[in-house]
């Protein structure tokens, strides 16, 4: 159960945690968890002490004397009273003379907590110089515009407020088409390869069980597909499918399964075949050895019975072999459908999920957002909810598997 607990069971949780808070790594603000109001006291100070002097400078020029006067006491106003802080000073001060001195600031002495009123008075100072000094900018030429803009617009930056948004990054991918429209994608592609590789599987196996010269060597060859691995098959179709050169897109243009070599790659149902296609020809082996697995547990001894009784050979395959197999092919069935659901690999490098979007999965684009966008809260959100979505999958199958054992006892 501690194992279980650890490899499966924590993870999920951990980005049930991480789905709960707005968190990017593109933006220092939100790159960790926040539970309570901190000041990056690190970008308070490269900023502080330049939005000053720059703001001196502008008025020693005469630009805006009295407005730039009334926002500077106001800004030294607020920085005296974080100062006097207790839990602030000492490191308003470590952190000062690192940076004259150029050292590298650590993130345990940078960031100090704040109260929430404190906060929302650095908030509203902040705001509200903005605005004024955006509106002089109108009616005053400053020597240093770009400079003085651009520290006043970064002047709150420094404030780190919770990033907690609890449920949020749910409602918005619910309501996501996007969200629905891969999670269609995915069901799409799981129905028609699961179903393809189930009746191929299904005769293979049929036909590797026989006993005829050259058996081993048949088992080992059909293996070989499976035994390639996923992102170095997708490469080679990639290869085969290609619009100029590709082989397989010939012989389907010769076939007329495509108008032309070119629309198999970039069309929604080209591009969605070749990703199913691809699928069944690496993963059929691994059905039909799973199914092979349960054909050689059934007794000889009831298809001699059959044949003395004058059944043939689909009356034997259909009330022996099907119904004696149902476990094993529903086993087959739950292992393919879950790593099918969970596909990744091999549409990434296939199609990377387009055209338009039209392969991709809600693994495909849970990567995106997570790693792409660095949207980790939202992207742990997706997460769950594949998680959620297999776990559906695997009750389903596992309440009619467990159904058809206690049948069998």
């Amino acid at each position: 159960m501690i194992l279980i607990f650890l490899i499966a069971i924590w993870p999920v949780l951990q980005s049930f945690y991480f789905s709960l808070f707005d968190l990017k790594l593109n933006n220092p603000t939100k790159s960790e968890v926040h539970l309570s109001y901190n000041l990056d006291l690190e970008r308070y100070l490269n900023n502080y002490p330049f939005l000053i002097g720059t703001i001196d400078n502008e008025i020693k020029s005469g630009n805006g004397v009295e407005e730039l006067q009334a926002i500077k006491n106001q800004l030294q106003s607020l920085d005296k009273r974080i100062q006097s802080k207790s839990e602030i000073s000492s490191k308003y001060t470590t952190v000062n003379e690192k940076l004259m001195n150029f050292e590298q600031v650590n993130s345990d002495i940078s960031v100090a907590k704040i109260d929430r009123t404190m906060a929302n008075e650095y908030e509203k100072t902040s705001l509200n110089m903005n605005k004024r000094i955006r509106a002089l900018s109108l009616k005053v030429k400053f020597t240093q515009e770009k400079k003085l803009l651009g520290l006043a617009s970064g002047y709150g930056d420094a404030l780190i407020q919770p990033n907690f948004i609890g449920l949020q990054h749910y409602k918005d991918n619910l309501s996501s088409s996007r969200m629905w429209k891969a999670i269609g994608n995915t069901t799409t592609f799981t129905i028609f390869s699961v179903l393809a590789e189930l009746v191929l599987g299904l005769a293979i196996a049929l036909l590797i069980n026989k006993a005829f010269i050259g058996r081993g060597l048949i088992r080992a060859s059909i293996l070989i597909p499976w035994a390639i691995p996923t992102a170095v098959s997708a490469l080679m179709w990639k290869f085969l499918y290609d619009g100029q050169n590709g082989i397989i897109a010939k012989l389907f243009a010769d076939f007329g399964l495509v108008d032309k070599m070119e629309k198999l790659l970039v069309t929604d149902t080209g591009a969605m075949f070749s990703v199913i296609f691809s699928d069944v020809w690496k993963t059929t082996p691994y059905m039909s050895l799973l199914l092979l697995a349960g054909l050689q547990t059934l007794p000889d001894s009831l298809y001699e019975a059959a044949s003395i009784d004058g059944a043939g050979k689909w009356k034997q395959f259909t009330k022996i072999t099907l119904p004696l197999l149902k476990s094993s092919i529903l086993v087959a069935l739950l292992f393919r459908t879950l790593d099918a659901f969970r596909v990744f690999d091999l549409i990434y490098v296939l199609t990377g999920g387009g055209p338009a979007n039209s392969t991709e999965t809600i693994s495909i684009l849970a990567y995106k957002v997570m790693f792409s966008q660095t949207n980790f809260g939202d992207g742990s959100a997706l997460s769950v909810i594949v998680f959620i979505c297999v776990a559906i999958i695997s009750m389903i199958y596992i309440k009619f598997l467990g159904r058809d054992l206690l049948n069998d006892r």
